[in-house]
């Protein structure tokens, strides 16, 4: 029915005097069980299936979308959005992709990314929240708990006027807990959470409410940490954050506009040596692959920065022509939306050290378990957020602290990272624990 749509959805926007088009049309379902306090709070069931069409006229673009599927709604939607393209500012960037430059064969079934198995009953969700639930709730000192779990869906089919037409499906199970210990202002919480593209992976619902327990448990008492300069190490939970600004800072659009603090970071070390970010759309049972961009352009494996130096930038077809290169195939939509440049699968190399013995290592100074907020200079690349997390004293958590604000420049940040071997293999985004030297905290 996807592919159907879609073309019927191209066939609209030529007769309506499209010079060239592309569509999607997305068929979603999702189930999600909330729990709180012992009861069902909310159950949720969602269908729908939506279409979206962008049609060009010369450098002229438009994009429409609608819920509705049938001929009338596909022949009206086109002729709006032939009609929104002529009033359009001319853009010479916007286009198709070159059919010599179309992804023409792909390994789906290796991506793995739509579990075969039957699709869970609301049932069987609700006794996963349930287990997070009561695992949580074991744990003595535990006021209250909300937990969740979901299952969802999706298929994708994407066809242009340049000869691509290709579609992947993918499903996701997922089982949280936020747990609760104390009372008014001296109350703590945390959480813990776990989702898997194939249901047979995800952990027991039971250890992860036990597990948000004991993330809860632990920030019990919670005070303000002195202000100061010291080394700050950023929990794996948070450490992607990170690798997330460097990413930002690289991607097209930011490049083009020349509003990055990258943008003459090229061929530069930006990160230690022996520190590399590869970006890998093709792995296996991970919710980021994909085996063409939003483009119709085949993906591959790339170095973003290989051995602490920048290689290049996140690029799809417009950002590309602008900066007069090619497109690194990461161009990313939705249906009502022109394509716009997103990484995937994204891995930090390792390091040879755990997580604790990098607490050793920075003598004195912050673990940060959580961020709240943020302050990002993306021209300068300043940075400041809130944070929480433990206070370390001789190489030793001692106690938990919350009410902080660290503050430091990203470039200087990111030159000095040393990277724990932390990193939870079934993530997208694959990043340990990140030691930074010398941040400036602003605390009691």
């Amino acid at each position: 029915m996807l592919e159907r749509l879609t073309h019927a959805l191209l066939d609209a926007a030529r007769r309506a005097g499209a010079e060239a088009a592309d569509a999607m049309a997305v068929d979603g379902r999702s189930t999600s069980i909330d729990i709180r306090a012992g009861a069902l709070e909310q159950a949720e069931r969602s269908e729908a299936v939506e279409i979206g069409l962008r049609v060009l006229i010369g450098g002229r673009q438009a994009c429409v979308s609608a819920s509705d599927i049938s001929d009338a709604t596909i022949a009206a939607l086109a002729e709006r959005a032939v009609a929104m393209a002529r009033e359009a500012p001319d853009d010479p960037t916007a286009g198709l992709a070159d059919p010599a430059q179309i992804a023409r064969d792909w390994n789906l079934a290796a991506l793995e990314l739509a579990d075969p198995a039957e699709e869970p009953s609301a049932a069987a969700l609700e006794a996963d929240a349930r287990a997070a639930e009561a695992g949580a709730m074991a744990a003595r000192g535990i006021t209250q708990v909300q937990a969740s779990a979901g299952y969802s869906a999706r298929r994708v089919h994407l066809a242009a006027t340049n000869g691509f037409s290709g579609a992947y499906g993918r499903t996701s199970r997922s089982v949280s807990a936020v747990a609760f210990t104390g009372e008014g202002t001296a109350m703590e919480r945390d959480y813990a959470g776990e989702g898997r593209v194939f249901q047979a992976d995800l952990p027991d619902a039971a250890g992860i409410g036990a597990l948000a327990a004991e993330r809860a448990l632990a920030r019990a008492g919670a005070v303000k940490p002195r202000t100061g300069h010291f080394p700050v190490l950023f929990d794996e939970r948070v450490a992607a954050s990170l690798v997330g600004h460097l990413l930002s800072a690289v991607n097209g659009t930011s490049i083009a506009r020349g509003a990055s603090w990258l943008r003459d970071g090229l061929g530069q070390q930006v990160l230690p040596k022996g520190l590399s970010i590869i970006e890998d759309p093709l792995r296996p049972r991970i919710s980021g692959s994909r085996p063409f961009d939003a483009e119709g352009l085949p993906t591959a494996r790339r170095a973003i920065v290989q051995d602490g130096v920048l290689m290049g930038w996140t690029l799809d077809l417009a950002t590309a022509r602008k900066l007069g290169i090619a497109s690194t195939a990461n161009a990313a939509r939705g249906t009502s939306s022109p394509p716009s440049p997103a990484t995937s699968n994204i891995d930090l190399t390792p390091g040879s050290l755990t997580r604790d013995a990098l607490i050793a290592q920075m003598g004195t100074g912050l673990l940060i378990t959580s961020l709240i907020g943020s302050t990002i200079n993306p021209t300068t690349g300043d940075y400041s957020r809130g944070a929480s997390g433990f206070w370390v004293e001789g190489g030793e958590i001692r106690h938990p602290v919350n009410e902080c604000t660290i503050a430091g420049n990203l470039r200087e940040m990111l030159r000095s990272l040393i990277a724990a071997n932390d990193a939870r293999a079934h993530l997208s985004t694959r990043v340990p624990s990140l030691l930074v030297e010398g941040l400036t905290l602003a605390g009691a």
